[in-house]
């Protein structure tokens, strides 16, 4: 009987143990394959092809586009709160506020090894940096003096001269055309957002300096942004931490010239410095969703959704409380809206038909390719016993 509750015991012991030992096989198995996959995504991380390739799995064009059009929206009424309701009237030192936390932001994603690796310093010349730099800070501080001299509608009725210029722009530098039925169809949006905003026009003879002066700027900056991260491997985090500085140079260049004088003597109460920071974070968001549009869509499409967002506050408003904007910006928004979906149809067909064609250039290089891979293959059908790789 005792040998029988010994054997019976070890047993026992030796099923335990085989259990144990499978349990920590599986652990083990668990944790090297977590350990790949952080290896994995840590070296996606520290080169630019794996980044950009996580940026495009991650934020397709539907997604940044709708990030970009949210964020639009809170930080115009924001900036409106700002400049407004708070009295916080130095638009530039507000730009620079809003760089100055995204740089912050950077940083610490920088020191936690988050940021995505920018592509080699001889791929993208120092100037291109220098120029995007520049025009980022006009872009932005002459946007937010306009939008404190100029009511809203005045400051989208402006946008509405960046589409042509973007166009005009892009065929002059890099000879890129558009399709008379995009050209058509723009002209439909821009007439329509026109109408649109007719009525929530107030002229401020600096104020439309400004928004001429912030035409071209702008343009230029959404040319470049969506060039570098499509052409040069550049994702979105990565080309901000790198102009960041470039930028707030600029802007404190800017300041005297623009801001009025007093920005020290402003009175930072509880509230109004939290309504400054609830600004900045947005601002981050803008910077970093419309470079995710940019660099999943083009520079066009990108005007155009901020005259979309135009049309669909316009007409939420009507529809859920109730404002009367009156029947014409009614049917300059709803015009508007079909032409935004008929150049959104048109780019849509567009990029399903681009991969099935070939240019001249392509199809004659690919026909010497294949020639050449058939004369090496005759020559090297005699040697087949010779090395492998």
């Amino acid at each position: 009987m005792l040998c029988s509750r010994k054997m019976f015991s070890l047993f026992i012991k030796k099923d335990v143990r085989k259990i144990l030992k499978r349990k920590d096989s599986d652990a083990g198995e668990k944790g090297r394959a977590l350990e790949d996959l952080r290896a994995s995504l840590y070296n996606e991380l520290r080169s630019s092809e794996g980044a950009k390739r996580q940026q495009q799995r991650i934020c397709g064009p539907t997604i940044a586009l709708t990030f970009n059009f949210l964020v639009s929206v809170g930080i115009i009424l924001m900036n409106k709160l700002v400049l407004g309701k708070v009295g916080f009237n130095y638009p530039i030192f507000l730009t620079f506020i809003h760089y100055v936390l995204s740089w912050f932001l950077m940083a610490i994603l920088n020191a936690l090894s988050l940021l995505p690796a920018s592509p080699p310093s001889k791929s993208t010349p120092f100037s291109s940096l220098l120029a995007l730099g520049i025009v980022m800070s006009l872009s932005n501080g002459l946007a937010n003096v306009s939008l404190k001299y100029n009511s809203v509608g005045f400051y989208q009725m402006a946008k509405i001269a960046v589409t042509p210029t973007i166009v005009l722009a892009e065929f002059l530098l890099f000879q890129k055309t558009v399709s008379c039925q995009k050209v058509l169809a723009l002209t439909v949006v821009s007439i329509g957002v026109a109408v649109a905003t007719v009525t929530d026009l107030q002229f401020h003879l600096f104020g439309a300096c400004v928004a001429l002066a912030w035409i071209i700027p702008s343009a230029v900056n959404k040319i470049l942004w969506s060039n570098l991260q499509q052409q040069e491997n550049w994702t979105a985090l990565a080309l901000m931490w790198k102009t960041t500085p470039i930028t707030l140079f600029f802007l404190v260049t800017l300041m005297p010239w623009l801001d009025p004088p007093g920005v020290l003597s402003f009175n930072w109460t509880s509230s109004s410095t939290v309504t400054i920071l609830m600004s900045a974070v947005l601002g981050f968001l803008l910077q970093w969703s419309g470079a995710l549009a940019l660099g999943a869509t083009s520079a066009t499409t990108h005007v155009v959704l901020g005259q979309f967002k135009t049309c669909v506050i316009l007409l939420g408003g009507f529809l859920l409380f109730g404002s009367n904007p009156g029947i014409t910006s009614i049917c300059g928004a709803v015009t508007a809206l079909a032409g935004m979906s008929v150049y959104t149809y048109l780019n849509l067909l567009g990029s399903h038909q681009q991969p099935n064609k070939t240019s001249p250039r392509q199809a004659s290089f690919s026909l010497v390719k294949s020639k050449l891979s058939k004369e090496n293959g005759e020559m090297h059908d005699g040697d087949i016993d010779g090395e492998s790789v």
